[in-house]
């Protein structure tokens, strides 16, 4: 490539310069309508030894756009992390340090060694609301050194890369109405409100919660057949609010717990009922409760007294446990589901007799 810079068409980005393991890098920010137009990402089917980083997963695209459009006004894209196939220049401010225009050739491969599903879904969301093409994203460049720098950098960035629990997903998630939902029965209704821990997704052995917050919100997605993106009529809300106190007050365990009577990780060590496998029954239960308007489903409640929750009770060991440990598989969160609906005396469905055959 021809070294002097300004004699070549160029993409010019406002920066700064930093230096990071001895080589410079560059955090500069660049409208979201040119994302598309300067960034590329090697989608051609080559082996993976060949390609900097992992294909792009087309299935995580459709919800990255929709939640750009829904959010216009209030969303946020983290940095998009790129490398450079050919040396550039950076024009320093006079008087400044590290700050300036940094050169970029316009014939130069400018590779996204992290965040193509962003850019990608960038592409898309523009092709709707193309005003979106004026906010602005932060790049972080640096200067490419070949394949295998380039691979090794994929593997750095991701490493040490860890999602949120569940729990705390649940937690600071103020779009999604069956977090939100969540979080008011947690702190407002018994018997998960001072019972719930609202961080992690597991309960230590000597912790005083006896739910999580995860727990909660898939139990009550169940009760209310909902799917993970289906919103909430004020009437379901208070159906499930009333439903998770009606069953509270058909178990004495929690109510127990509540009182102080006993420790909340006794209950968990010798009980179902407070684990996530438990709870997603009861909202399973609760679902046909409420389906079926034949029943009047608070006094069907009365009949939870009648069930024996203690690990040993031989319908959970075969039902629920595996290898002597509570599973939160499919499986045996339906097979819990059938023993509580025979116990009720409940119909079970062709699917549910199915699995029912095969436990028996």
């Amino acid at each position: 490539m021809n070294n002097n810079l300004d004699s070549n068409y160029c993409y010019s980005f406002p920066a700064v310069r930093g230096v990071q393991a001895g080589r410079p890098f560059y955090i500069a920010t660049c409208p979201l309508r040119i994302i598309p137009k300067i960034f590329s990402f090697d989608e051609n089917d080559v082996p993976p030894e060949l390609r900097a980083q992992r294909t792009l997963n087309k299935s995580r695209i459709p919800e990255m756009v929709k939640y750009l459009l829904d959010n216009p006004k209030d969303y946020i894209f983290s940095a998009l992390t790129a490398s450079i196939a050919v040396n550039v220049e950076f024009k320093e401010y006079s008087g400044s340090q590290n700050l300036g225009i940094l050169l970029v050739p316009m014939d130069s491969q400018i590779l996204i060694n992290d965040g193509q599903h962003r850019r990608k879904a960038i592409e898309e969301a523009i092709k709707e609301k193309p005003e979106l093409g004026l906010d602005n994203i932060p790049v972080l460049f640096f200067v490419d050194e070949g394949l295998v720098k380039s691979q090794q950098m994929f593997a750095d960035l991701n490493k040490y890369a860890v999602k949120p629990s569940p729990s705390l997903a649940t937690l600071y998630d103020h779009r999604d109405q069956a977090s939100e939902l969540a979080r008011k029965l947690a702190s407002e209704i018994k018997p998960f409100i001072g019972l719930t821990e609202m961080e992690r997704s597991s309960i230590s052995t000597l912790s005083n919660k006896l739910f999580t917050l995860s727990s909660i919100k898939q139990a009550t997605r169940a009760l209310l057949g909902k799917g993970p993106k289906d919103s909430y009529s004020d009437e379901e809300k208070k159906i499930a609010t009333e439903y998770w106190y009606q069953v509270y007050l058909h178990m004495p365990d929690w109510k127990m717990a509540i009182d102080k009577e006993v420790s909340a990780s006794q209950l968990r060590q010798e009980f179902i009922h407070s684990h996530g496998v438990g709870l997603q029954a009861l909202g399973m239960l609760g679902y046909f409760l409420l389906e079926n308007k034949m029943l009047n489903w608070k006094k069907e409640l009365t009949k939870l007294k009648l069930i024996n929750w203690r690990k040993t009770n031989p319908e959970w060991i075969r039902r629920t446990m595996s290898h002597g440990k509570l599973s939160k598989s499919t499986s045996a969160i339906q097979l819990t589901t059938n023993f509580l609906k025979i116990t009720f005396e409940l119909p079970l469905t062709e699917e549910e007799q199915i699995l029912e055959q095969q436990v028996n």
